[in-house]
């Protein structure tokens, strides 16, 4: 966590009669991503959005808004503001834990959103009791957390020495594997224990985000600067991946990274045709 970062909300999580104060944190820097105003072209002026009523072409104010639901094609229901207010839950300052679930069975596709929790006054020893129970059980706390009208479910685990918190997507929000039409395809046995080998091999003890950087960022950075600078923008092509989704490269990959030779000597063309070969007939013949 950054070290001036603010706290965005205090908050209670309560489960039973235990009660903890927390502060709520953002967990993500937005400043490090890099936006982009629209601009004239001619003079650099900055430009503003502006809406049009679609029927009249006419300038619409703010003031003149409401929001609308379209029930039919072309037609809509209209909400004010204060009718909409009215239907909006009441913001609570408490997270209300309702069970406890093995960490891995919350799966990361409903997530939505990641913040820290941090101890208030008085909460030091219950949220470093909290921590401790759920990193040894290997369990995360299911909850509910409403939040500018709104209801999310949360998931709060622990974190190093701390507890993160997760918004997660309601299930009607998540879509499925099956609508997608997967393919399904028969890989053989062979082909099967050189991808358990290449996993072994390229397996870490843990997943450090030390070892990656945004390159993209890096290259747009240094493009601000040569601009800032008065000097041209080189408009190579970006850099190219050297991935194939060719079923022999694929191979051929699997095995230099495994320091297999082919038997038939110096890895060529046609080498790991003559070495899938046998395995596949093995395979049939079983």
């Amino acid at each position: 966590m950054p070290t001036q970062a603010r706290s965005i909300a205090s908050l209670t999580i309560s489960f039973g009669l235990v009660a903890i104060p927390v502060k709520l944190y953002s967990a993500t820097v937005a400043s490090e991503r890099i936006s982009f105003n629209l601009l004239r072209q001619k003079d650099g002026s900055r430009v503003k959005q502006q809406y049009i009523a679609a029927n009249d072409g006419k300038l619409v104010e703010r003031s003149e808004m409401v929001k609308g639901y379209e029930f039919a094609k072309g037609q809509f229901v209209m909400f004010t503001a204060e009718e909409l207010k009215a239907l909006e839950d009441t913001t609570t300052h408490s997270i209300d834990i309702g069970q406890f679930v093995p960490l891995d069975s919350v799966d990361p596709v409903y997530f939505a959103g990641t913040y820290y929790l941090a101890p208030d006054k008085g909460g030091a020893k219950p949220y470093s009791l909290l921590a401790s129970a759920l990193s040894k059980t290997k369990q995360c706390a299911v909850g509910r957390w409403i939040s500018r009208g709104k209801e999310s479910i949360v998931v709060i685990r622990p974190i190093d020495d701390g507890l993160a918190m997760h918004q997660l997507h309601f299930q009607a929000e998540v879509r499925t594997v099956k609508e997608l039409g997967i393919e399904a395809a028969t890989v053989s046995d062979g082909e099967l224990k050189l991808a358990e080998q290449l996993i072994d091999h390229l397996t870490a003890k843990r997943f450090d985000p030390n070892e990656f950087h945004d390159e993209f960022k890096e290259r747009v950075d240094a493009a601000i600067q040569r601009k800032v600078a008065g000097k041209e923008v080189s408009l190579a092509e970006a850099p190219v991946g050297k991935t194939s989704g060719n079923v022999i490269d694929l191979m051929e990959a699997l095995r230099a990274s495994l320091g297999a030779k082919a038997k038939s000597g110096p890895v060529e063309r046609k080498g790991p045709k003559k070495a899938v070969t046998p395995i596949k007939k093995k395979a049939a013949r079983r």
